[in-house]
């Protein structure tokens, strides 16, 4: 993507930072798409400096697509959403750190695809691997679960994989119901019994969230156990939504890859308050940074 960039022109980059990559969208005071960057994982809790580098090899990518000198990196003024900023010796870090920009502002993931789900104040659920929710009311953001997968992320892919592997566990002992997710979970993992909980004891969450298309698969043929695993997680991502209405959003948006899935299983009164995202998550940074220039 190239684009003509004068030597006085403002020069805006929003970043959506998360454990996998780090994407970046480089505007110019009006908007204006320049150009884009991708680099490495951006986890500040995970891994502080990498975070650094990731942030600016992303930023360096996107002047290179836009054509623009590296030279003026001095020049951007930079706001990224981060994954594990959250917490708050990571955030003090970020904020903390001798960038090259001209400005640079740091939000966690989570506002930012707020921002950009609604254009501004709104609520969210995110249903991927992890499950989380998050409300920016009256200029205020709220984060409800996100506790991760040993505490919480009821509703995740990561959660409904380990209840299936929990119902075929319980399925073999004769303690729970028979369930089509034995064989599948058996076919899946080539292995059985006791070997399965070998196999799964250290398992990530994202090992663990392999397993969720079993348990959607399992439902979609009747199985009662998958049905119910499903309706379990749905009914927590349900009571999340009502608090966060309640709370005075406006506007809801169900995200992530299991969002459809989960949306179908939730009640009418939630159902009927869904609107769709209006855009992807790095809008909502570049939305942040361009109010930097008008001091909102």
């Amino acid at each position: 993507m190239m684009s003509e960039t004068g030597p006085h022109q403002s020069l805006f980059l929003g970043i959506d930072g998360g454990g996998t990559k780090c994407l970046g969208r480089l505007v110019d005071a009006s908007g204006r798409v320049l150009g884009e960057g991708l680099a490495g994982s951006a986890n500040a809790f995970q891994n502080l400096q990498g975070t650094r580098a990731s942030i600016v090899n992303c930023a360096e990518a996107a002047l290179a697509s836009a054509g623009i000198a590296a030279e003026r990196l001095d020049e951007l003024v930079v706001v990224a959403g981060l994954a594990g900023v959250n917490v708050p010796r990571c955030h003090s870090a970020m904020t903390q750190w001798s960038h090259p920009f001209a400005r640079f502002e740091v939000f966690t993931d989570i506002h930012i695809a707020c921002v950009a789900a609604h254009g501004g104040e709104g609520a969210i659920i995110v249903v991927g691997t992890g499950s989380v929710g998050y409300n920016l009311v009256d200029g205020k953001g709220h984060s409800y679960g996100g506790h991760g997968f040993t505490l919480g992320d009821q509703g995740s892919g990561a959660w409904l994989g380990r209840r299936a592997l929990q119902a075929v566990m319980l399925a073999g002992d004769e303690l729970g119901p028979a369930t089509q997710l034995t064989g599948l979970a058996q076919a899946q993992l080539g292995v059985s019994g006791l070997e399965v909980v070998d196999v799964m004891s250290a398992a990530s969450s994202r090992e663990f969230g392999a397993f969720a298309p079993l348990v959607i698969a399992a439902a979609e043929e009747g199985d009662e156990v998958a049905r119910s695993i499903l309706d379990e997680g749905a009914a927590y991502l349900d009571a999340m939504a009502m608090k966060m209405l309640a709370a005075g959003a406006e506007r809801l948006s169900l995200l992530g890859g299991l969002a459809n899935i989960m949306a179908a299983r939730m009640s009418k009164p939630v159902k009927e308050r869904l609107a769709p995202a209006l855009a992807q998550s790095e809008e909502g940074a570049v939305r942040l940074a361009l109010r930097l220039q008008t001091g909102q």
